[in-house]
């Protein structure tokens, strides 16, 4: 199955950029988490409905390789997939662009667990947001 990428489009904000005037590297994992919570709400999910649920998407892992510098007032394109998934984990590829140019790339790992913070398998939990996001998986 070809990967079903998802847009974004992000204007770079003054508080954003370093003294050196590019993006601080802190912020693209936030426009990570911008992409993943736009992709989930483009399924027809917003992520407050998946929290009124009782579930929680933590990240186990981060992975961001930067290639080039985003800097003020740049509108950048967030493109977010989904990797891979199981009933209990879910992972994204993520690159941000610049007039198509790839600024920077990466991934996040989760894995879904309840307010108590223990894994759960989303097919009995929320069965609904599973078959969404199966029908995206790769």
């Amino acid at each position: 199955m070809d990967r079903k990428w998802f847009s974004y489009h992000w204007r770079v904000r003054y508080h954003e950029t370093d003294q050196m005037g590019v993006v601080y590297h802190a912020n693209y994992a936030n426009w990570f988490e911008i992409g993943r919570t736009e992709l989930i709400r483009e399924l027809g999910i917003p992520y407050s409905e998946i929290e009124k649920r009782g579930l929680l998407i933590p990240v186990t892992r981060l992975e961001i390789h930067y290639r080039h510098p985003a800097k003020y007032d740049d509108l950048v394109e967030i493109r977010t997939a989904i990797a891979s998934c199981t009933n209990v984990r879910i992972a994204f590829d993520v690159e941000i662009a610049r007039d198509g140019t790839v600024l920077a790339e990466g991934a996040t790992h989760h894995v879904w667990v309840n307010r108590e913070w223990r894994p759960v398998r989303l097919d009995k939990v929320y069965p609904e947001l599973y078959a969404l996001i199966k029908s995206q998986c790769s």
